[in-house]
């Protein structure tokens, strides 16, 4: 067997304490599938004294993360702690030192991947980041190597637990967000300041490394068209159940075609209506599934715990294994992948599909009114119900495809309309076949 391969780990959180209790625990499973022992050369943290998780050996904690990952000893980097910077520092020292590098960064690489990619291609050493999206959910490897000879049209995902639990809760109990959401935090699946998830910017992250592999285009957090959950109703909700459908936060990744007709991006990043009968229907609590769709293989679903120290320290030790035997056999593995280069949508051009609930006055001519109102946007209806009578009167109306620029004017002109006292609910619709 070769001589041991040293790890550095940032971080000693949730995710890094358990990297490090793998590394002790499976040690004997490790060497053997690898081909080489693997031994902890050191784990850098904020605090010293800082309570954790696994009990750490003596002599290996230490605050200065640059001296450890620039040792000449340390073959591999595992970097656990998160945000830009010193995280960014540090991965690109790793690399220039000779150093592989496994991440669980989905903020980093979805700001500034590319200066990633090319500092490991620079370096000739291997950057893997399967826990960036999807925690255990083996879903990047799969687009990347088991994909690569087919073609991926679309990937649609819920990539976020903590907002899915509170959709959930919402669903199955009636509750308000507020209330769903202080459940959340009550059991530990949200934080005490939530924005990351709620707000959408966690799930904006995973969509943008996604796309970037899925479609061969370098796609950043800031290409993402995002909205969060914070303004969805019970009565949204409700609807959507009346429809035979839930609500989720979905992250949509596909390709379109553009105004001359070639084919560009589209990444988005916003609460919709799904059917009941859609897979993703089904993913509950707070669990990630995600849903792939290419030319050759059909359908594929990916599901399975999308956070957490033990799932996602899982997909880091997978990685730790792939590129310490390529260490090993002094190869690398798939670099970036950007050859498409194809361009990135505005929202406004992407077509989408809207449900929109409205206050109208209850008297005749009030359905072929909005219908007008539809039409002139070049908007075609495809169902319209009207709910209540008198002061309660309510139309539902849910749109054919079209772009999201025509049917977003379409709601501003329902606005100003006399007949209309209020639009009370817009929300896309996906996953029906129209």
């Amino acid at each position: 067997m070769s001589h041991p391969l040293k790890v550095a780990v940032l971080g000693c959180g949730s995710v890094g304490s358990q990297v490090v209790r793998l590394l002790s625990e499976q040690a004997g499973d490790l060497a053997a599938r690898i081909g080489a022992p693997v031994e902890l050369a050191g784990v850098a943290v904020r605090r010293l004294d800082a309570p954790r998780d696994v009990e750490v050996p003596e002599g290996l904690l230490t605050t200065d993360a640059l001296a450890l990952v620039t040792r000449p000893d340390v073959d591999l980097v595992v970097e656990v702690i998160g945000g830009i910077e010193p995280a960014r520092s540090l991965i690109l020292a790793a690399l220039e030192g000779g150093a592989s590098v496994v991440t669980a960064n989905k903020a980093l690489l979805a700001e500034d991947g590319p200066t990633l990619y090319e500092a490991a291609a620079k370096a000739e050493r291997d950057l893997y980041y399967e826990a960036a999206v999807a925690g255990a959910i083996p879903i990047l490897r799969p687009l990347r190597e088991s994909l690569a000879g087919d073609r991926v049209t679309r990937v649609l995902g819920i990539v976020n637990g903590t907002t899915n639990f509170i959709l959930d809760k919402m669903d199955a109990s009636g509750a308000g967000f507020s209330e769903a959401l202080e459940e959340a935090q009550d059991l530990g699946y949200a934080e005490a300041d939530p924005t990351a998830d709620v707000e959408g910017f966690d799930a904006a992250a995973k969509a943008a490394i996604l796309a970037s592999l899925a479609f061969h285009t370098r796609v950043t957090a800031a290409d993402v068209h995002r909205e969060g959950i914070g303004e969805v109703t019970a009565a949204d909700v409700a609807s959507a159940r009346e429809m035979d459908s839930v609500v989720k936060l979905l992250a949509i990744c596909e390709l379109r075609t553009d105004a001359e007709g070639e084919e560009a991006v589209a990444v988005r990043v916003h609460p919709a209506m799904i059917p009941r009968s859609h897979p993703l229907a089904s993913v509950r609590e707070a669990y990630n599934a995600v849903f792939v769709e290419s030319e050759a293989a059909g359908q594929l679903m990916f599901y399975g715990p999308g956070a957490g120290g033990s799932p996602t320290a899982s997909a880091v030790l997978g990685d730790l294994v792939t590129v310490a035997r390529n260490r090993l056999a002094g190869t690398r593995g798939a670099g970036e992948s950007a050859y498409a280069d194809r361009p990135v949508l505005p929202m406004g051009h992407t077509r989408t599909r809207y449900h929109v609930a409205i206050d109208v006055d209850d008297r005749a001519g009030v359905l072929a009114a909005v219908a007008t109102a539809f039409a002139e946007h070049g908007v075609s209806i495809q169902t319209v119900r009207q709910e209540g009578r008198d002061d309660d009167a309510q139309l539902v109306v849910v749109s054919h495809e079209a772009t999201d620029a025509q049917l977003a004017a379409t709601v501003e002109h329902l606005r100003t309309m006399e007949i209309v006292r209020d639009v009370t609910s817009v929300m896309r619709v996906e996953g029906d076949n129209e």
